[in-house]
């Protein structure tokens, strides 16, 4: 499967953390990411197909992946409290999750469900 993860840079410290909990069902899939989630990626060497940052079109080139049906599976982990430039680009990448009905998550609690769910596959 190919998952794509974003986290935004209020969210990326857990990140780490929650990466380290859930290596072994990551490293089992092709990961996707924006340039600067990337790096946190790579800290746990695994090998990550990496798009722009979010703020330069990074959300929209996942979101054409999204669209060509290339990623089964969103974990978009938000800040929710931060102000965001690009907040046309999340949003519209929100939108096509929908559309395309692929999984997506924007908080820890419902990636781990998430990922939970894709241990097997």
């Amino acid at each position: 499967m190919q998952i794509a993860i974003i986290a935004h840079d209020g969210t990326k410290d857990r990140l780490r953390g929650f990466l380290q909990s859930k290596i072994d069902i990551v490293k089992n899939h092709t990961i996707v990411c924006t340039k600067n989630t990337s790096k946190i990626i790579n800290e746990f060497d695994i090998k990550v197909n990496v798009v722009e940052s979010g703020p330069l079109g990074g959300d929209a080139q996942i979101a054409a992946k999204i669209v060509s049906n290339e990623i089964e599976a969103v974990l978009f982990l938000r800040d929710p409290l931060g102000k965001h430039p690009h907040e046309p680009d999340i949003n519209m990448l929100l939108r096509l999750c929908d559309v395309y009905q692929v999984p997506l998550a924007t908080n820890f609690n419902t990636a781990d469900i998430l990922l939970n769910h894709f241990k097997n596959i």
